[in-house]
């Protein structure tokens, strides 16, 4: 069981009124999010594809922007060098947002809880840290593309979370694969070497296999989402 169907949905404020950029490039929905909400914005930054063409467009917007990512502390090795490379390229320090140690989860709930129960383990490591972290902001940016799943089909480039409470805004939603790999090429930006490797969705190491899509996260399950987008609920 997730830990976020213990939390009401969060309703829109009611003079909230968010503007239709659906036909705006990724570029200019980030400069929009960027100038109405920093600095209560950050980007969620999972050292994946989608993500390297986010920052890119983030720091060239705002050089000063925030930028955070979950680390479950069992991410990949080349997800850490990744963290480090960008550190650098931008000039930055991305926020580390963080729950319980290893240690401190297999006291409480039994050495490796994500092979026992993998959406608990999702909650403690990544929802419940994403959810305090959020609750200091006014709005997030993700790399979500509605053709990653069908779950997120319907994701708007600027919507309200009512998961979290703030508002959500996915400029690459109605971008492809190749639109990514395309703009990282023409960009030459550092990405993550596991794609190389057949990896098309990386997460933490117990759970990630080679695959496309996210048929490569926690294979062997019927769990698709980790959480953090509502689908687990």
């Amino acid at each position: 069981m997730s830990l976020i169907s213990d939390n009401p949905a969060t309703a829109a404020p009611a003079d909230l009124v968010l503007p239709d950029l659906e036909a705006a490039s990724a570029a200019e929905v980030v400069a929009w999010a960027l100038d109405e909400f920093h600095p209560g914005i950050a980007l969620a930054c999972s050292f994946q594809k989608e993500e390297a063409v986010l920052l890119d467009l983030v720091f060239e917007a705002r050089p000063d922007a925030r930028v955070f990512a979950l680390d479950t502390g069992l991410l990949f090795d080349q997800t850490y060098d990744l963290w480090k490379q960008v550190e650098e390229r931008y000039s930055t320090t991305i926020e580390r947002w963080q729950g319980p140690t290893l240690a401190e989860q297999a006291a409480r709930h039994g050495d490796k809880l994500w092979a026992t129960n993998p959406s608990q383990c999702c909650g403690i490591r990544k929802v419940e840290p994403l959810r305090r972290g959020l609750s200091t902001l006014d709005a997030w940016v993700t790399g979500i593309r509605r053709d990653q799943s069908p779950a997120r089909a319907g994701a708007a480039k600027v919507e309200w979370d009512d998961q979290f409470g703030l508002v959500k805004v996915n400029p690459l939603a109605d971008w492809s694969d190749k639109d990514v790999w395309r703009e990282i090429a023409k960009r030459d930006l550092p990405y993550n070497p596991l794609h190389d490797q057949g990896y098309a969705s990386i997460g933490c190491v117990p759970c990630t296999r080679p695959g496309e899509g996210r048929e490569g996260r926690w294979a062997g399950s019927d769990k698709v989402e980790c959480g953090l987008h509502q689908e687990d609920a």
